[in-house]
């Protein structure tokens, strides 16, 4: 096979005409030719941080809609199939990724459970790190959320990092917010990645201990625009992430939608090359093809370089999508689940208090950002139990063990909108227990049941209507067509808008207040947790 464009060299920083030869999914020669042509031919986008698991597809359904954005492989996460079902969940990522032409790079998971203030379906021990990382097709350390343990020197937490060490593989950081001495500190210990930076600041100050850093967009937590200047004077030391994508987003767009933006801004575009194709293939030792002779030949045909629109898209020299539409065909699979608790009933969502007023705890959802902020609110009582209170916009949030009958956790969270009505869903970060939000106990309950009913989903309730998105595949990810997940996420996602929300994504809002490594103020199945002090707290003030 042989195709003619601009190559654009990005390692070399040259654009010029060329045919390229593929051979036995090779490119075997890269010849300059004489002409003017109207197609760019450059190196495939790389997602170097995402869990794949957040898209709610199954790994070869993901690739079939990222190839149409000119994605070619990924660094992968399995951090959330871990914590449902351990190793075997790991082993059925790489499986399935297998399945496709496309390139799933997958991590050893370092922190599961993450942490001992919440119950997860599965363990995964320092022998079942190492082993992972014996593996040639496991990568790297997959992100270590308990940075005290690293500062502190935890025993586990060491070993992990010691394996990785051992096999040559890199270890992903994420630690937001630590800056100063104890980022050197995180850093010396081997961490070479973070995706967590949410300011300019934070991020340049790890830049110059010589860490590496992920400017990611996702569907909740987005640093493009606060990052996005660094990359004009670290280009080596840069890269493109979405860690989590939900699949509408996905069907609009991935790492070429940052590309883009990133070209908006002003950036130069070898500097954004870099980090969009180069720097991930570099640091985690990928096989994916950097357009060079003898390279794979995962590589992108543009337009051209300023809107840089995909025309096609090769893996291996297989062309995978073509002008918008995807080549890959869809994989049978037989799910696998971890999921064993009773429906609920009303009662048990009812929090119980004397008087005529009670003051609360109460989280605060940030739209757009993984960390919460903690207030207190004053709200009614109401025949003994506290009232959600739509006119303060504090509603009542429920997590539920979905491993193992259990009572109910209760608390109160603001700035998701519902003015009626209740969502909920089995994507929790990071133990992935049921988790809600809702304006009344009984649309709380049903919510909670039609998850508990298809082991697993997202679900929206209000008075007599249920509707949920069934996630069979460890609650977690549809094996349905990815554009058809996608179709039926966006009527869920709306449905809940109808509510009342006006979070932009509020099922990816909602999964992530469960996710206690991350501050200020979180629940878990069991207890309101402060992430300041990294201990329970209680949800009634007085």
């Amino acid at each position: 096979m042989q195709i003619t464009g601009n190559y654009v060299d990005i390692l070399h920083q040259r654009i010029y005409p060329a045919t390229i030869t593929v051979k036995d999914g090779r490119i075997a020669t890269i010849v300059p030719v004489s002409g003017t042509y109207e197609q760019y031919l450059l190196p495939g986008f790389v997602d170097a941080h995402v869990h794949v698991e957040s898209s709610m597809l199954i790994p070869s359904e993901f690739a079939r809609l990222a190839v149409v954005h000119g994605t070619v492989a990924t660094v992968s996460d399995p951090h959330e199939i871990a914590n449902v079902l351990g190793v075997p969940g790991v082993h059925y990522m790489i499986e399935n990724g297998r399945q496709v032409p496309f390139g799933f790079y997958f991590g050893a998971p370092s922190c599961v459970p993450a942490t001992p203030f919440e119950t997860a379906g599965a363990t995964v021990s320092v022998a079942d790190v190492e082993a992972l990382l014996q593996r040639d097709d496991v990568k790297y350390l997959s992100e270590m959320m308990n940075f005290p343990g690293v500062l502190h020197q935890d025993p586990e937490v060491m070993q992990k990092i010691a394996a990785a060490k051992k096999h040559n593989k890199p270890v992903d950081g994420h630690a937001p917010g630590l800056r100063g001495d104890a980022a050197g500190a995180y850093i010396a210990a081997g961490i070479s990645t973070d995706h967590e930076c949410f300011t300019e600041a934070e991020a340049l100050d790890k830049l110059q201990r010589g860490m590496k850093i992920l400017i990611r967009e996702g569907s909740a937590a987005r640093n493009f625009d606060a990052l996005i200047p660094l990359l004009l004077h670290w280009p080596e030391a840069m890269m493109f992430c979405s860690d989590d994508k939900h699949p509408d987003n996905l069907v609009e767009g991935h790492i070429n939608v940052l590309v883009k933006r990133a070209l908006a801004a002003g950036i130069p575009l070898f500097n954004i090359l870099r980090a969009a194709c180069v720097n991930p293939v570099l640091h985690y030792g990928l096989e994916t093809g950097l357009l060079r002779m003898g390279d794979a030949a995962d590589f992108i045909i543009v337009d051209n370089l300023t809107e840089v629109n995909i025309k096609a898209t090769y893996v291996k020299g297989q062309l995978v999508a073509e002008n918008g539409v995807s080549k890959i065909a869809s994989v049978a699979v037989q799910p696998i689940n971890h999921f064993h608790c009773d429906p609920i009933t009303t009662a048990q969502l009812r929090i119980s208090a004397t008087g005529s007023t009670a003051h609360v705890k109460v989280i605060v959802a940030l739209d757009g950002e993984l960390i919460t902020n903690a207030e207190t609110a004053t709200l009614a009582v109401n025949e003994g139990c506290i009232a959600a209170d739509t006119a303060q916009d504090v509603l009542k949030l429920a997590v539920v063990n979905r491993y193992n009958p259990a009572p109910v956790t209760l608390g109160f969270i603001k700035n998701f909108g519902l003015k009626r009505g209740a969502i909920a869903s089995s994507v929790a970060h990071d133990s992935h227990n049921i988790i809600a939000v809702g304006v009344d106990d009984e649309s709380l309950a049903s919510a909670i049941n039609a998850v508990i009913g298809a082991r697993g989903g997202v679900s929206v309730a209000h008075k007599q209507s249920t509707v949920i998105l069934p996630l069979p595949v460890a609650g977690l990810m549809s094996e349905a067509d990815g554009y058809e997940v996608a179709r039926q996420y966006s009527a869920m996602d709306k449905a809940a808008k109808d509510l009342g929300s006006k979070l932009g994504a509020p099922f990816m809002t909602l999964s992530f207040m469960a996710l206690l490594v991350i501050p200020h103020l979180k629940l878990s199945d069991l207890g309101l947790f402060d992430g300041d002090v990294f201990a329970f707290t209680p949800v009634v003030v007085s």
